[in-house]
């Protein structure tokens, strides 16, 4: 094969070119370049012992297929997916793409070991792909779908469009044991059906139905299953939320052993319980919830003293005195790791009778505590901290709008609390002072706001509202964060390991990120040494960029040198006041809510850790989670460390502890709290998905019945596919598609990344004769632009509403 030198190649024609490179490299064929010429010949062969060296020398340069590396995949619905991975891999930044062909027979969130190679390309340069070898730990034990008869079989249609197989479910093994009962057969085994002609039951046709997978996908084959549950039909009020629960597989029942223990658990205080305690039922201590909360493990009382400063109280449920260690209540708990709110359920980490019963700090009742006692200086800085064991009786279960009601001076309200509104004055004071120290520390708040669904009383969605945090809210918020920082800088004064809550800097790289989005508004965090440098490749050379108005002149000319960008410094020098003082210049400004978001998604997300990494977004160097353990379990944890504390004033902790079973105050080794760190990590993340889940779900229900209807919206993101909207008068967001754009442009739209923005491509100014059209004349859909747009359709798969653009 000959070609002429200097041969000018558009974009595509290149791609094709180096892809055909790539294939004649496998058949071991390579170009020889002679002037003038290129000509293909046989590449020389390598002795087997130096091929196998230098496979294990690129291997350790991260440029080989590797083997024996595992992470978690993700799917997406079009059938190709990324893998996670476990551990960093050296030279390869970012997640495994895995085409669709490669994805072999794993299910999205599986455990999978997968071989990676340096050979996919995108728009963006090299991407890292991969290939499935092996299902370490499968995610789904069953699944949740549509139950349908078919001529060939009955199958389970999946709810989660990631999962790509449709679950057989063979003849018999649709029934569950209360439709066995229904139909006269005695046991619940397959025998008792086979070879029987079973009905067609409408309790199952269409129905939605849970599927327990007995057997996985494997060699291309479906997997199969057998239904053991019965949710309903779609649309039937509640079935979505069951739905979710099981889609994510929430643990949601407790076992009969649970439910008894915690029964038994729930006796009154009695005397010997609150012996050895310290005694705080006679002062006017009140927990401060919201409306439809039903268990309160929070409650606190504020004093000034004579000096000027302050006494706080945060007093805590001590729920390690009612679930000890290893015993069927921890067991539970420790499954589920987190309680789950949906707008019309909780899905509680403890049996009712604990969460809403004993351990929950109702009014004038005994309960035990776990109480932080604090110390501030009239100017709010803590000067001192006393942990102990408490009972307390809750003076008044209120709520934050009468507590906000009564400090804003409304009269029914102070008359109906009057012997309290002097402490909720005094709690709005420290409050106040507590929040302007966590400003010094340069503590980022961002307030941004969640969906509210209103329902009438008949449970029917009648509107969507921004959530609102009044004083009553801030003041609970700064009383649980210096409670929750006594308590993490008690244990590390003492050296007594538990799980913190740590929130780490940010990565350069997603800094970078947001200063591009944000210099579209005019701002900038001010990073001293982050703007990019450009490094010259050696020998690298691209080719010339298309002359102004003349695209198709892309590649003409000579080519130029190679230059990559690199972030100025390699340690990134950003504190929390960066974030900070940005906040501040946005407040009051129309781009505030989309530039406070963006800043949101740089910061990397908070997790659970077994050693003090500190908490970048609050400014604290030492934080943990105290002050909600009838619904976190690493709350428990810290609960369980601080009570070993306190029995043990003078002692040291054990090299290597274990907690013994059935005690209320524990101590964890290092390799059990890093396990516990990464499941209540996991579990926090998989609540957090649920919820929001159902919440868009329900937020395309509401929708549903305002298809037609017109708003005033505002892009908050914009991708090549289209264009995020965030409604004015309704707290919903949906997405404005690249096609529905074009529809109203009347021509066809590109993505500008760079420019955040859709642009209509109206090609050459025909009245001009020459060129394209000036930019000054180009119609333009940009982040933060405001749109009309109507309310289209609802994605049934994504639930999410879709809009049509209507022209100014």
């Amino acid at each position: 094969m000959e070609m002429s030198q200097g041969l000018h190649l558009a974009k595509n024609e290149r791609k094709a070119l180096f892809k055909m490179l790539l294939k004649l490299r496998k058949l071991n064929l390579i170009v020889e370049v002679t002037p003038g010429k290129y000509r293909l010949k046989a590449k020389k062969t390598e002795p087997e012992d130096r091929k196998g060296d230098r496979k294990e020398a690129q291997a350790s340069r991260g440029g080989q297929a590797s083997k024996g590396i595992s992470g978690r995949l993700v799917l997406h619905q079009d059938g190709y997916g990324f893998v996670i991975p476990e551990e960093p891999i050296p030279n390869i930044e970012g997640d495994i793409f895995i085409p669709r062909h490669a994805v072999e027979d794993a299910m999205h969130g599986d455990r999978v070991a997968v071989e990676v190679r340096r050979t996919g390309f995108s728009a963006q340069g090299q991407r890292i792909e991969g290939r499935i070898v092996r299902v370490l730990n499968r995610a789904h034990p069953s699944v949740v779908g549509l139950f349908r008869y078919g001529p060939h079989g009955n199958v389970v249609l999946p709810y989660d469009t990631r999962i790509h197989h449709q679950v057989e479910i063979p003849p018999g093994q649709e029934l569950t044991a209360a439709l066995r009962k229904k139909l006269g057969f005695a046991a619940a085994e397959e025998a008792t059906t086979r070879g029987r002609r079973l009905p067609r039951l409408p309790e199952l046709d269409g129905a939605v139905v849970n599927a327990e997978l007995v057997r996985y996908p494997r060699g291309g084959l479906s997997p199969v299953g057998r239904v053991i549950e019965i949710l309903g039909n779609p649309g039937d009020l509640g079935v979505d939320t069951e739905i979710v629960i099981r889609k994510h597989h929430l643990p949601h029942e407790f076992s009969p052993e649970a439910l008894r223990d915690a029964e038994e658990s729930a006796r009154p205080v009695s005397d010997a319980d609150r012996a050895g305690r310290e005694d705080f039922r006679s002062l006017p201590i009140v927990t401060i919830d919201g409306e439809t909360a039903r268990d309160f493990d929070d409650a606190v009382y504020v004093e000034k003293r004579a000096d000027g400063g302050w006494r706080l109280q945060v007093h805590i449920a001590d729920v390690a005195n009612y679930v000890r260690t290893q015993t069927t209540l921890d067991t539970e708990a420790r499954l589920r790791g987190t309680s789950v709110y949906f707008l019309d359920r909780a899905v509680p980490m403890l049996p009712e009778e604990l969460s809403n019963g004993i351990c929950s700090l109702n009014p004038r009742e005994d309960r035990l505590v776990m109480s932080a006692l604090m110390e501030f200086d009239a100017a709010g800085r803590m000067t001192g901290s006393r942990m102990v064991s408490g009972v307390i009786r809750s003076a008044e279960r209120m709520t934050y709008t009468n507590v906000n009601k009564v400090i804003e001076g409304d009269k029914e309200m102070t008359a109906r609390y009057a012997a309290m509104a002097p402490h909720f004055a005094n709690m709005k004071e420290l409050a106040l002072l507590l929040n302007a120290r966590r400003n010094e520390k340069g503590s980022i708040d961002f307030d941004l706001p969640e969906p509210v669904i209103e329902f009438d009383e008949e449970q029917k969605m009648t509107n969507i509202t921004r959530s609102e945090r009044n004083i009553a809210h801030r003041l609970i918020e700064e009383f649980m964060l210096a409670a929750n920082r006594a308590v993490a800088g008690y244990l590390l004064r003492r050296g007594i390991a538990a799980l913190h809550r740590v929130h780490e800097k940010p990565d350069a790289k997603k800094v970078l990120e947001f200063e591009e989005l944000a210099r579209a508004f005019g701002y900038s965090l001010g990073v001293e040494n982050l703007h990019q440098r450009e490094i010259a490749v050696r020998h690298g050379r691209v080719p010339a960029p298309a002359k102004r108005g003349k695209p198709d002149s892309q590649g003409h000319g000579r080519e130029r040198g190679m230059k990559v960008s690199l972030p100025g410094a390699g340690e990134l020098s950003i504190t929390p006041q960066h974030y900070q003082r940005l906040l501040k210049k946005l407040v009051g400004k129309p781009e505030e809510r989309i530039v406070s978001y963006l800043m949101l998604r740089s910061l990397k997300q908070a997790r659970y850790a077994p050693d003090s990494l500190g908490h970048f977004a609050l400014g604290f160097d030492e934080y943990t989670h105290f002050t909600s353990p009838i619904r976190r379990y690493p709350d428990l944890v810290v609960h369980r460390a601080l009570k070993w504390a306190l029995a043990n004033p003078n002692g040291s902790p054990p090299p290597d502890p274990h907690p013994a079973k059935g005690t209320a105050a524990a101590l964890y080794s290092q390799r059990g709290l890093e396990e516990l760190a990464t499941e209540t990590s996991d579990a926090e993340r998989r609540a957090a998905t649920a919820e929001r889940e159902l919440r868009d779900w329900k937020t395309s229900q509401f929708m549903e019945q305002h298809l037609g209807d017109e708003y005033e919206g505002l892009i908050i993101s914009v991708q090549k596919y289209g264009c995020f909207v965030e409604l004015m008068e309704v707290f919903v967001e949906g997405l404005l598609p690249i096609a529905a754009i074009e529809e109203a442009a009347g021509t066809r739209c590109i993505h500008r990344e760079h420019e955040h923005a859709i642009v209509a491509n109206t090609g050459p100014d025909q009245r001009r004769g020459r060129g394209a059209t000036p930019k000054s004349k180009q119609r333009s859909w940009k982040l933060g632009d405001r749109v009309r747009v109507r309310a289209e359709r609802i994605d049934p798969m994504r639930h999410r509403v879709e809009f049509a653009l209507i022209a100014n």
